[in-house]
């Protein structure tokens, strides 16, 4: 690869970094053919985006951004994949999911809600990151339950009501 080739990865990767909200790092090394292509598959459905990368021009990549990735660059060893989603659990679901018939791939690390997430032990804290549209979901079945507590109550007083009603006439 020429210098202005590298230059070019590392300016595609730079940007691919700073629009994206959630950056996994996985290890698909001695997956074979078949596998591969499920795992990409599976990714493609999940909307989340899977790409090999060089370890050298990603750590190049990552210093030119204004992210603070921490400890994310030394997880940058032996073979890497990046997953970029907009959910933040997205890929974690994808790789918990492709891992109940498989071994790979390993968890190296993620960026997810500009929080740092380094190793595989930390798969089931990724998995529960709730994503905004679960967030925006809770915050609305909260808003909506004294609503729904003030509209039953009152219509249980006025079933109450009715049935007093129909309890005198019958008398």
């Amino acid at each position: 690869m020429t210098r202005n080739e590298k230059s070019t990865v590392i300016e595609n990767l730079t940007t691919l970094l700073t629009d994206s909200k959630t950056i996994y790092l996985a290890d698909i090394s001695a997956m074979d053919a078949e596998s591969t292509s499920n795992l990409r598959r599976a990714c493609f459905n999940a909307n989340v985006s899977l790409e090999v990368v060089k370890n050298t021009l990603l750590a190049k990549a990552m210093e030119n951004t204004d992210k603070e990735f921490g400890d994310l660059p030394s997880v940058l060893k032996g073979n890497t994949s990046i997953m970029i989603s907009e959910a933040a659990n997205a890929p974690a679901k994808v790789i918990k999911e492709f891992r109940k018939k498989k071994d790979k791939p390993v968890l190296k690390g993620a960026y997810a809600q500009e929080g740092v997430y380094i190793g595989d032990d930390q798969l089931d804290t990724l998995v529960n990151i709730k994503s905004r549209e679960e967030l925006i979901g809770d915050i609305i079945t909260l808003l909506q339950s004294p609503a729904k507590n003030v509209i039953s109550a009152l219509l249980n007083g006025r079933d109450n009501d009715t049935e007093e009603t129909s309890t005198e006439a019958a008398e």
